[in-house]
């Protein structure tokens, strides 16, 4: 257990992972402008040394960019070290975003992820998003294929309904669902967890402090503090002028 970092069985099909993981997505994409390659590489391996080896990206995260830093950060046998999860199923062409899960893309999708990544495999591929108008059936059928050529070790989906989680299981194992799951956002609850647990799927929460909401620490009670006396203000207003009214 590496740097106090606590090992699980993710799913119920073999992986092992550590419970804590770094999602990789804002060193490159979404939160501000990306971060120079050499601190994210030195923070990468911070937290592979500190035990934190379960690594998230995603082919469309920059997009692309994201998979290269990785590729980068794992030279040097650090590869062997980590257990590496990717996504498919976001397409960019001529600056718009489409979801796709046909055979042809989902393949096309996974060679080129293992060159930006300079892997010979991943150990965790998701379906990002889930394309509708081609039969979870069908995309899995593919994926199931990476899996027997050695291309993927374990397949994943994310944002997926649980009646869809379901259907791509009977095709093969689903090892891992990967959801937005916090205090902030609970919907999940409802029948997701349930039929993860049922199937024997692991889930993977991003966003478990509410997108930084509950991360602020005494920041966030200040703010409450803050908002709670200002609406104290206003109902004393409001009742101070139907007072006036009366």
């Amino acid at each position: 257990m590496a740097g106090g970092v606590r090992r699980i069985k993710l799913g119920s099909q073999g992986l092992e992972v550590s419970a804590q993981g770094l999602g990789c997505m804002g060193m490159s994409a979404f939160y501000g402008a990306p971060k120079p390659d050499a601190d994210m590489i030195s923070l990468i391996h911070h937290a592979i040394d500190s035990g934190v080896t379960f690594l998230d990206t995603s082919d469309m995260y920059g997009p692309f960019t994201n998979e290269i830093l990785l590729g980068k950060a794992l030279k040097g046998g650090v590869r062997e070290k980590v257990e590496l999860a990717t996504k498919f199923g976001i397409y960019f062409a001529d600056k718009k975003m489409e979801v796709r899960g046909d055979p042809a893309y989902v393949r096309a999708a996974a060679e080129d992820s293992l060159k930006r990544l300079g892997v010979d495999s991943v150990d965790l591929y998701y379906q990002h998003r889930i394309d509708t108008t081609v039969p979870i059936e069908v995309t899995v059928g593919e994926l199931k294929k990476l899996v027997e050529e050695g291309k993927v070790k374990y397949i994943g989906l994310s944002e997926a309904s649980a009646s869809t989680i379901r259907r791509a299981h009977a095709v093969h194992p689903i090892t891992a669902v990967q959801l937005e799951w916090s205090l902030w956002s609970r919907d999940v609850e409802a029948e997701i967890v349930p039929t993860c647990r049922e199937l024997g799927i692991g889930i993977v929460a991003y966003s478990p402090l509410g997108r930084g909401f509950f991360s602020s620490g005494a920041k966030f009670v200040e703010k409450l503090s803050q908002m709670i006396l200002e609406r104290n203000k206003l109902a004393r207003k409001v009742a101070h002028e139907l007072l006036l009214i009366s």
